[in-house]
């Protein structure tokens, strides 16, 4: 276990094999890297594997006078440069994919791959009128009952009735035990203006968008046809909630390694 600091936040990330190219694993909102332990074990063989928290979330900081996707994307920007990373590939976990398109978008140089786990589904989209008071009452819901607000959140939206319990109460206890204000701040955030970033970032990807998304809920391709100009892929995945790394590790491994190996372009040195 590392931290690299930055502007005075500590980011938290644990590196696993040594080869290229480098797969750089980001969670989603109020969770942690360790979501990503089957992954890391499973790719560390042949290649370079690291997981990071996200400022607010794990074993890193916490000291933000405020909180956006931008700012943690342009911390994983930071974090990618300040390690000197070559041949990255990005794997993202529903928020992490509009952190790591910030990060795509900020640094592309050694950006060779872009892979976003149950993400983008309605990507670029407002919320519906009716979503929208919905939204409202949630954070309404969330300043003033933080920890059962965000269980039912998390309940209501990630989950399934089919999800395990063990997963199930793995997920409960990190939602309600989110740093509050980090939580909030971008929860409010994805719902007002999420789509907004995505319509702005989504053709600036310098490289093809892969996606694996599970089937609990439906991917719009329309915007995706509308805005990913570089090309996309959609894998499905069935049988899982919002959280196939920790429910279906296998399944969700040979779907990244098939993606990985036939779908992106690895650079070789020529000697």
């Amino acid at each position: 276990m590392k931290s690299l600091i930055h502007e005075e936040t500590a980011i938290h990330y644990v590196v696993a094999g040594n080869k290229l190219p480098t797969l750089v694993f980001v969670h989603g909102a109020d969770i942690d890297l360790t979501y990503w332990k089957a992954q890391l074990a499973y790719f560390a063989d042949h290649y370079s594997v690291i997981a990071l928290d996200l400022p607010g979330h794990g074993k890193s900081g916490r000291e933000k006078p405020q909180w956006s996707v931008k700012t943690m994307g342009e911390e994983v920007a930071t974090f990618i440069k300040s390690l000197a990373l070559e041949q990255v590939i990005l794997i993202g976990h529903s928020m992490g994919g509009d952190v790591n398109l910030v990060a795509a978008t900020t640094y592309p140089d050694p950006i060779i791959g872009f892979i976003g786990i149950d993400n983008f589904k309605n990507a670029g989209q407002p919320l519906s009128p009716q979503y929208q008071q919905q939204s409202k009452e949630i954070i309404r819901h969330m300043q003033a009952d933080f920890a059962n607000t965000n269980e039912q959140y998390a309940r209501m939206v990630l989950l399934t009735p089919q999800t395990p319990d063990a997963v199930v109460k793995r997920v409960v206890q990190d939602y309600r035990n989110a740093y509050q204000p980090m939580a909030t701040a971008i929860i409010e955030e994805v719902f007002e203006d999420g789509y907004k970033l995505e319509q702005d970032l989504l053709p600036k990807l310098p490289c093809k968008l892969h996606l694996i998304n599970v089937d609990y809920s439906p991917t719009d391709e329309g915007p995706l046809q509308q805005y990913v100009t570089a090309g996309y892929e959609v894998h499905h995945m069935a049988g899982t909630s919002h959280f196939p790394m920790i429910e279906n590790p296998h399944e969700l491994n040979r779907l990244l390694e098939e993606t990985i190996i036939t779908e992106i372009p690895i650079p070789h040195e020529d000697y």
